[in-house]
């Protein structure tokens, strides 16, 4: 009888999606805490996501030698480093003075400026023939917004290119499923969005801008992005 009773509550619905949920956020929560010890493991201490992605060959070989480049939200300025010696000059800015402490710790070198200021503030004596979003517009509540303003303050005549690089929601289907069941999905809480392709290329099309050409790795949108003519 008890037997009987145990594993009809098994059964039960409610015990399903209780043990459901339970085992969805200790996904979360292995998924931050690698994030968190990994990088102790690396030579340079970041994250290994840089060295098996190696995202940043994604960009550098995008560019040329006489073209200057902003990096927005540079982060610990590793990307922009990497780039240096792809272009002319590389600017780093990120609002997050932490960010460029670190970078300027980690890369005290030249080719690279770093700047702690807010992009769509700060006041550029120079314009930019390439501006590089890498894992930036998902953290922007107003992010259409935001693409019309970092091209507004550019050359008229002249528009940079955009090299974007955004995390999609349909990298995989444990991301829709979490969302779907109302746990948390987002791959950093701090996000307003992940994308789907259709909202990335809805989003820039509003913002009076075209995908030239993009491409899809490991669950991410990487596109060249240009100023509609």
């Amino acid at each position: 009888m008890i037997k009987r009773v145990i594993i009809r509550i098994i059964k039960s619905r409610l015990f399903i999606n209780f043990f459901l949920k339970m085992a969805l956020k200790l996904h979360n929560f292995s998924y931050q805490i690698a994030g968190l010890l990994s990088p102790e493991k690396e030579p340079d201490k970041l994250h290994p996501k840089h060295r098996i992605m190696k995202y940043h060959d994604w960009f550098a070989v995008r560019l040329q030698k006489q073209w200057n480049v902003l990096d927005i939200g540079c982060g610990n300025g590793a990307l922009s480093n990497d780039i240096k010696n792809k272009c002319r000059s590389v600017t780093g800015i990120d609002i997050n003075a932490e960010n460029i402490d670190m970078a300027k710790k980690k890369f005290p070198g030249e080719g690279v400026k770093f700047i702690c200021a807010n992009a769509l503030e700060y006041g550029f004596k120079d314009n930019f023939d390439v501006i590089i979003l890498s894992n930036v517009l998902e953290h922007i509540d107003r992010r259409v917004d935001f693409l019309i303003k970092i091209f507004d303050n550019q050359n008229k005549h002249k528009p940079p290119i955009l090299l974007l690089r955004v995390p999609m929601i349909t990298r995989d289907w444990i991301t829709l499923y979490k969302k779907e069941v109302g746990v948390e999905w987002r791959l950093d809480p701090t996000h307003y969005t992940e994308y789907t392709l259709k909202q990335i290329f809805n989003e820039v099309k509003i913002a009076g801008l075209k995908i030239e050409s993009y491409e899809i790795q490991f669950g991410e949108f990487y596109g060249v992005v240009k100023k509609k003519s």
